[in-house]
């Protein structure tokens, strides 16, 4: 009996002994890490969600929703990579298990941010454009790009962990860069204009625009290639984006719809100027489509050949309305004119006829 229990003890000395030596402080390594892990969660949960729950906006939730779990699930394999590099593991196993547990850190990162991009949404308050396709485009496009560059990311960052030569990916893809490059040139600069039309917000679709070519029209349509317009005849015109970034625009409608009509009117020398401009004021505010602020004036711009020259200044709530308008006041004035005996003249000669005897013509002159 004395001789087992001595047995006992013996065994019992070399598996704690062995325990101490290998396992112990492997597990509380690993315990540690746990702990900060569970750490780490509490202090998003409580500080980081609160503090963003007071903004207005609702990015920075989704951002600390997604890096939630990532960073709880990174500080956890530290432990083990923490454990396989300190053990002296014979060689392949120190290598396989390091490595393992890196690429297993990567994918915690690698896989969600790869799902977070696909999923992402703007809010209505935060959208890229209300109406501009381009906007909507744009924003796919970037999205998808981005995706894409996260998933090589994810592979190339996996490949160096295990020691891959990436020098031959490169120099392919080099290669193949420069090829859809050079068979893509214009299919790029239409892009690159569209983005450029697009930050600098210089017209959105709704806009009257008028080309460095004289057609004038509303904006249909931004896409990533071309813009379209429609003009007063319901003619559709496009034209690539790479032209309109580096043309003269003349946009009617920004920085506001509002938009000022000019009617030149002419009247005959000896007509009442104070009552001419106050008939055409009235005119002016008797139209229904016209806008009361700024109020409609009238001003003499020139003493001509034979017409005073007025010019009827009114603004109208929106360019489309320019043509409908000008006919509307013209109709109106040349009325009101008649109806006041104001006239409005016209270009005329006189020819005065004298009677008398006729001269008589130097032959000379007519055999000349």
């Amino acid at each position: 009996m004395e001789h087992v229990n001595q047995q006992i003890r013996l065994y019992l000395h070399k598996a704690l002994y062995f325990l101490d030596n290998t396992y112990i402080d492997a597990l509380i390594t690993l315990a540690g890490y746990a702990i900060l892990a569970k750490l780490a969660g509490i202090f998003i949960d409580k500080a980081l969600k609160r503090l963003a729950a007071l903004t207005h906006v609702t990015f920075d939730d989704q951002l600390i929703a997604f890096i939630h779990r990532p960073i709880c699930l990174t500080i956890l394999l530290l432990g083990p990579l923490h454990v396989a590099v300190s053990a002296d593991l014979p060689s392949p196993w120190n290598f396989i298990a390091t490595n393992l547990i890196k690429t297993l850190i990567i994918m915690v990162w690698w896989i969600p941010t790869a799902h977070f991009i696909s999923t992402f949404k703007f809010q209505s308050n935060y959208t890229l454009s209300e109406r501009a396709k381009i906007g909507r485009e744009v924003f796919l496009l970037f999205r998808n790009v981005l995706r894409i560059s996260v998933i090589v990311a994810g592979i190339i960052a996996i490949l160096m962990v295990w020691n891959v030569s990436l020098t031959p990916l490169f120099a392919s893809a080099g290669i193949a860069g420069i090829a859809i490059a050079m068979a893509a040139k214009d299919s790029l600069a239409n892009f690159f204009g569209g983005i450029s039309i697009f930050m600098d917000k210089s017209y959105k679709v709704g806009d009257y625009i008028i080309l460095d070519s004289g057609e004038r029209g509303e904006v249909v349509d931004i896409g990533i290639r071309s813009t379209r317009i429609k003009t007063r005849d319901d003619v559709l015109i496009t034209i690539p984006n790479s032209i309109m970034a580096n043309a003269k625009i003349i946009n009617e409608s920004a920085p506001v719809p509002r938009f000022r009509i000019r009617v030149p009117v002419g009247v005959a020398y000896g007509t009442d100027l104070r009552q001419a401009s106050d008939l055409l004021v009235d005119i002016a505010l008797n139209d229904p489509d016209v806008a009361r602020s700024p109020k409609p004036r009238a001003r003499v711009r020139r003493f001509n050949d034979s017409s005073i020259d007025f010019e009827l200044l009114c603004w109208v709530n929106e360019p489309s309305l320019k043509g409908r308008v000008t006919h509307q006041l013209l109709m109106a004035i040349d009325k009101t004119f008649k109806d006041k005996g104001i006239e409005i003249p016209y270009p005329k000669r006189e020819l005065y006829i004298q009677k008398g005897n006729r001269p008589e013509i130097d032959k000379d002159f007519l055999d000349a």
